[in-house]
């Protein structure tokens, strides 16, 4: 039976979709976890990546094996923002930090951290790098929210409403980024295997007053019909083919990475 549908002469590979040689990427947290998976991932798809992280040693660690630099920057101090490059094609915002306490005792200026972290820098990271890439006619900015962008926990007040609003900014850079070429969009990951999660996991233990072994089944992955907890690399793999040049017409989206939590 003849194929009555045309095909192209020329199918892009695997290889040439991901291919990001003469583009500057900044990953945020990219001494660590998610971060590091991002920033190893797109320098192999030939970006040079500049990793951002407080910690200084870890983000040099980093940078050294991805062939990119390191920036040491405390992303809760705008001062500490505004001497970040701002010739960026490329942008992750993937740092972030937790706190679980009932809201009755959650401590206001923990509140306060979180959200100017994980609020406030991408929204001054944007600010200063998007300019850049409208210039270019070409961007990609790639946010790290959350399954709690999409659904709600309790004892974790300000790790939800920052990644809740995280989706609101993301949407807008992407209406706003639309007319320039450039797209913005939301990677939310279930719980994956990194240090914060671990640190979940003993918070929740105490929590509870269950084990940590406990907490992981019952707990983490009570509501994730997939039960296992989700790979940092498996994250930067939808972050990479997120800023792939096939993928421009994909912006203000929220792409699940949840093991179908948001399904029920």
């Amino acid at each position: 039976m003849t194929n009555t549908f045309p095909t192209p002469d020329r199918q892009p590979s695997p290889a040439a979709a991901t291919e990001l040689s003469g583009r500057t990427a900044l990953v945020t947290g990219g001494g660590s976890g998610i971060g590091r998976a991002c920033v190893l991932a797109l320098a192999q798809a030939g970006a040079f990546v500049l990793v951002v992280d407080r910690d200084a040693d870890a983000a040099k660690a980093v940078a050294e094996i991805a062939g990119g630099e390191a920036q040491v920057a405390d992303l809760a101090d705008p001062g500490a923002i505004d001497l970040l490059p701002t010739e960026i094609d490329i942008l992750v915002n993937n740092a972030g930090l937790q706190h679980v306490a009932p809201l009755t005792e959650f401590p206001p200026d923990r509140f306060e951290l979180i959200q100017k972290v994980m609020v406030t820098a991408p929204f001054l990271l944007m600010r200063r790098t998007l300019p850049h890439m409208y210039a270019r006619g070409w961007g990609r900015v790639v946010n790290v929210s959350s399954v709690h962008g999409l659904r709600a926990s309790a004892f974790k007040s300000a790790y939800v409403t920052a990644k809740h609003a995280l989706e609101g900014l993301s949407k807008v850079a992407a209406i706003e980024g639309a007319p320039h070429g450039v797209t913005s969009n939301c990677v939310n990951p279930g719980y994956v295997r990194t240090p914060l999660v671990e640190g979940q996991v003993r918070d929740q233990a105490v929590a509870h007053g269950i084990s940590e072994g406990d907490v992981l089944t019952n707990v983490m992955l009570a509501r994730s019909p997939v039960k296992r907890l989700l790979e940092a690399e498996e994250v930067a793999a939808a972050v990479l083919w997120l800023c792939g040049p096939h993928s421009g017409y994909l912006t203000g989206a929220s792409l699940p990475l949840d093991g179908g939590w948001t399904a029920g």
